[in-house]
């Protein structure tokens, strides 16, 4: 093989590599794009948040499944969120999807907004905080009645306030 066909594959296998590996990780600055009520800069964001809060809100990623006390709260009140102390979700509408994280079939009013995502290779919506813009998880179309609506929640993202 001539030296430029193995540098030009190195690369195009390099650059590939890359998209793939990006698909799985968190952007660079991926907060819901748009203008929001709340806004800080990313050091500001960084001083309030801890680096996996940071890592999920401000950059998209996702928590690890089982790992958020939140999961099996069923106590009543309302989860807010983090960053800018929205009230996003009723206790009411939460319930065990046995997936690992807080799931609620319905959001308050105004609470969330939604876009699509990407990422990982098939179409997902993606829901954030429709105030500060900060990344709260995804919605499916495989939650119980009467929605038929799973809010799959980063716990990391939520603050849970009791009635």
């Amino acid at each position: 093989m001539q030296r430029r066909h193995f540098l030009s594959l190195g690369a195009a296998t390099g650059l590939a590599g890359m998209s793939v590996l990006g698909a799985f990780g968190t952007r660079a600055s991926s907060a819901a794009s748009g203008t929001f009520e709340v806004t800080r800069s990313k050091a500001e964001w960084k001083a309030m948040l801890t680096p996996l809060q940071y890592k999920v809100m401000r950059q998209e990623g996702t928590e690890r499944a089982g790992s958020s006390p939140l999961d099996k709260n069923y106590a009543e009140g309302t989860y807010h969120c983090r960053g800018c102390d929205l009230a996003l979700y009723p206790s009411d509408t939460k319930y065990d999807s046995r997936t690992g994280w807080p799931s609620f079939y319905q959001s308050l009013p105004r609470a969330i907004g939604t876009k699509e995502d990407r990422k990982l290779f098939a179409a997902r919506t993606e829901v954030h905080c429709r105030r500060c813009g900060s990344h709260l998880g995804h919605v499916f179309n495989d939650g119980p009645a009467p929605t038929g609506k799973r809010h799959c929640i980063n716990g990391v993202s939520l603050v849970f306030k009791s009635a």
